[in-house]
């Protein structure tokens, strides 16, 4: 979303929860700018040839709806990240046409091609169509999902990892992430200052007895905006 696009997104959340706007320009003016740059990768609309369709004002309203907290950029930056990741696991998204030999162009290429694909600009290529070539952007994926899960120290064979989930599962949910291609919120420390949980361990909570409590909402958006950087560098 451009500029405009976040600023009218935020009119509308703001007339749909009057009680959370800003109260004074420059509040409004440094939010706008915060979600500018958070949501810079995600389009306010996007129709797939199969029929889904991404709507970021939907999802604004089932947030408003559903959620007694303020609505943040994440949880718009999180519901796409799961769409995008949907439309491009189900399909072999088409190669671009630039010699593979030509690393720089061929990886600029393969970005700009995810993002079509993704956002229904550009018809993937459905699997039956290539039987028996491998395509070159879930290499891509598939090696950077190995990595994640290398990591995170994945020593056992895939089978018996799945068999210990239930005995571990926070590890369960990181590989899960990583197998996934999704934003793992322990890949970075938590920005929370009452928190400030180290990459790896799990947020705080609590006072004097501190316990293991789900990732900070500002532990999420950080490692959505790390996830994206690096793949936007792929």
């Amino acid at each position: 979303m451009n500029r405009h696009e976040v600023a009218a997104l935020l009119a509308y959340v703001d007339r749909l929860d009057p009680g959370r706007a800003p109260t004074d320009k420059a509040a409004a003016g440094e939010r706008l700018i915060q979600w500018a740059t958070l949501l810079e990768h995600v389009p306010s609309a996007a129709q797939h040839p199969d029929g889904r369709h991404w709507d970021a004002s939907r999802i604004a309203v089932r947030h408003i709806a559903t959620s007694p907290y303020p609505i943040k950029p994440s949880d718009i930056g999180r519901p796409w990240e799961a769409y995008r990741a949907d439309v491009i696991g189900r399909h072999y998204d088409p190669a671009p046409a630039v010699d593979p030999d030509n690393e720089a162009a061929y990886r600029a290429a393969l970005r700009s091609t995810r993002h079509a694909v993704a956002v229904g600009a550009l018809p993937p290529t459905p699997q039956h169509a290539i039987e028996g070539r491998p395509s070159p952007i879930r290499a891509v994926r598939d090696a950077a999902a190995a990595r994640r899960l290398a990591e995170l120290g994945t020593y056992v064979p895939r089978e018996v990892a799945d068999d210990l989930a239930d005995f571990r599962p926070r590890q369960a949910v990181r590989e899960s992430l990583a197998a996934n291609g999704l934003p793992d919120p322990l890949d970075v420390d938590c920005p929370y200052e009452q928190c400030r949980a180290r990459a790896g361990k799990p947020c705080q909570g609590g006072g004097k007895h501190r316990f293991d409590r789900a990732p900070h909402p500002s532990r999420l958006d950080a490692a959505t905006v790390r996830h994206y950087a690096q793949e936007t560098a792929v």
